[in-house]
């Protein structure tokens, strides 16, 4: 039953490969990845052919030892010259195309689930669901970067290894049982006594010998499958932990949270380094038997076959020759022995990129609950919003923002009001109902996301910097209360950390002054401006809005912000629902 569920599990996790191998040997890249994979296929097939002369030339060469045969001697020396440069050219160019292919596959995968991350904000929606505890994998650019490259090493590697091992058993095989000979094995006399005359007995041996040493390797290192998979989290999670102290230096460095940071790093890094202590241990365990068994393997064969060669029915030649065929048929069968720690890494790379690959596609499938349609009004029919935790905000909602408009949305902190704006974005998933939205519209965050590198491509993000003008850069600069960053365009930095807190919310009013929708949303856009500041950049985006025709939606606590709207609504928690106020 132990068996059968192994099997069983082997089986599955095949598949599941193959399911994530199959797309890219039918892309557009299909012919590339079929020809190198073929180039591949025909240079094992070669290696083998050359390890077959190889074989051949050991009984020769050894025959010529035991007689005196100084001419022959010499002869099968230069011959063995020829052998060995063909097969190290062979080695050579399986080694290059190998890489190349896996360099490929590689490149095709990453920009493929990139993509499919990225797409349809597949990458905030995996994060929301992991904040309220569903079953997203975590830390996905380590499935993109770490595990997508395991995972291609591995099944070529891996792959190409089974194949040379079944070629080379079934080249071998055939010149071992010729070898071998008929043996007489004893027969014990309560089953009759007498000899029992084995052919092929060698090959028995070197079977027997193999499913011994792969089956004591299942039970020595089942273990390691379950550690590799826990190594990778661990090891994701400290480097993530990391990442978190460097994009909020400054926030710990005034909080004198050092110290704690440090502390919780240690622990993250004691959980690693536990965990690979214990898969080190079990990987020594490992390596003792399967350095055992491969030592083992070199004399095993003359063993076995020293009573034939003692007895003259064989010379030294074909003794070599029984000993050379016989590890080539024993390390074809024990392919699993040899490459149990590499399968074990493969099965748990393998397994987290299929739950990564099932959470994008549960992403690319799922059926969000709001349907958007393009419209010149902003309009929400039967509009129902949860939080994560499942607690309701609003029900059944009706809301209108016509244009000239300028709504100002209101109501206690963590009642709902970033929530209703990502809703308006179309990227909140706990949401249902029917919602109308004009295409031209900016929505303005309150902790704005800048790419590092140069400050034109900062202000210009998402679009090209190309498309825009130095003068349209730097008006935009000054209308946002930021003249002194005019002169900066071609300055590299990471603009989240090198600019004060102010500075990123004008620099992100900088990127819709610049790019002038009709719309514009505003979540608590001006929080880090002094008043003078704030009413500055609030007055240039009403004037947008209402040069564009457009409307203008904001989430704000401060009163003086209501002098720049015109409507106002105010969330009642209580109620789940959302009143105008006059």
């Amino acid at each position: 039953m132990h068996l059968t569920r192994k099997l069983r599990n082997a089986a599955h996790i095949t598949r599941e490969a193959f399911a994530l191998a199959k797309p890219y040997f039918v892309s557009e890249e299909k012919w590339r990845a079929w020809g190198l994979l073929a180039g591949i296929i025909a240079l094992n097939l070669a290696a083998v052919f050359m390890l077959v002369q190889i074989n051949e030339w050991n009984r020769v060469f050894y025959d010529a030892l035991q007689n005196k045969q100084a001419d022959v001697f010499w002869h099968q020396l230069w011959r063995f010259l020829w052998l060995a440069l063909i097969y190290i050219v062979i080695a050579v160019y399986k080694f290059y195309i190998t890489q190349l292919l896996q360099l490929n596959w590689r490149r095709w995968l990453t920009r493929r689930m990139m993509a499919r991350w990225l797409q349809a904000k597949a990458f905030y929606q995996m994060e929301l669901e992991r904040s309220r505890g569903g079953a997203s994998p975590d830390n996905p650019d380590q499935r993109i970067q770490e595990d997508l490259h395991l995972f291609t090493t591995y099944t070529i590697s891996l792959a190409m290894g089974l194949l040379n091992a079944v070629v080379t058993f079934v080249s071998f095989v055939g010149i071992l049982w010729s070898l071998s000979g008929a043996v007489g094995v004893p027969v014990p006399v309560f089953l009759g006594g007498g000899e029992w005359q084995v052919n092929g007995f060698m090959v028995w041996m070197a079977v027997l010998y193999c499913l011994v040493g792969s089956a004591i390797t299942f039970w020595i290192g089942a273990p390691q499958v379950w550690l590799n998979n826990r190594q990778q989290q661990l090891e994701a999670n400290f480097r993530h932990h990391m990442i978190r102290v460097r994009e909020h230096a400054e926030a710990i460095a005034l909080d004198d949270g050092a110290p704690v940071e440090g502390e919780r790093l240690q622990l993250r890094f004691r959980d690693v380094l536990g965990n690979y202590y214990t898969l080190i241990r079990k990987q020594k365990n490992l390596v003792w038997f399967t350095n055992f068994f491969g030592q083992a393997a070199v004399v095993f064969p003359f063993i076995i076959a020293a009573p034939r060669f003692f007895s003259g029915a064989i010379q030294l030649g074909q003794l070599m020759q029984i000993a050379s065929a016989f590890n080539q048929v024993q390390d074809s069968l024990s392919w699993i022995v040899n490459n149990y720690p590499d399968i074990a890494a493969w099965r748990a790379t393998t397994q987290r990129l299929v739950g990564f690959d099932a959470s994008l596609h549960a992403q690319e499938t799922a059926v969000r609950g709001v349907a958007v349609q393009s419209a010149e009004v902003l309009q929400t029919q039967q509009l129902e919003v949860d939080l994560p935790n499942g607690k309701s905000i609003l029900k059944d909602a009706a809301l209108q923002v016509l244009p000239g408009e300028r709504v100002l949305i209101s109501g206690p902190s963590g009642s709902g009001k970033s929530t209703l704006m990502r809703v308006f974005a179309d990227i909140w998933p706990f949401a249902k109902g029917q919602m109308k939205r004009p295409d031209d519209a900016m929505f303005i965050p309150q902790r704005p996301y800048f790419p590092d590198g140069r400050l034109r491509d900062a202000l210009a993000y998402p679009e090209s910097a190309g498309r825009y003008t130095d003068a349209a850069l730097k008006q935009a600069l000054v209308d946002a209360q930021l003249p002194d960053l005019s002169a900066r365009l071609d300055e590299e930095a990471v603009w989240n950390a090198s600019l004060s807190g102010g500075e990123q919310q004008r620099l992100a009013i900088a990127r819709v002054l610049l790019k002038r929708p009709a719309w514009v949303f505003a979540d608590e856009a001006t929080s880090a401006l002094d008043a003078p500041a704030e009413a500055a950049i609030y007055g240039q985006l009403a004037g947008l809005v209402q040069e564009r025709g457009g409307a203008m939606v904001s989430i704000a606590h401060r009163d003086s912000v209501q002098a720049f709207h015109n409507r106002r609504w105010e969330l009642d928690v209580a109620q789940q629902r959302i009143e105008a106020v006059t």
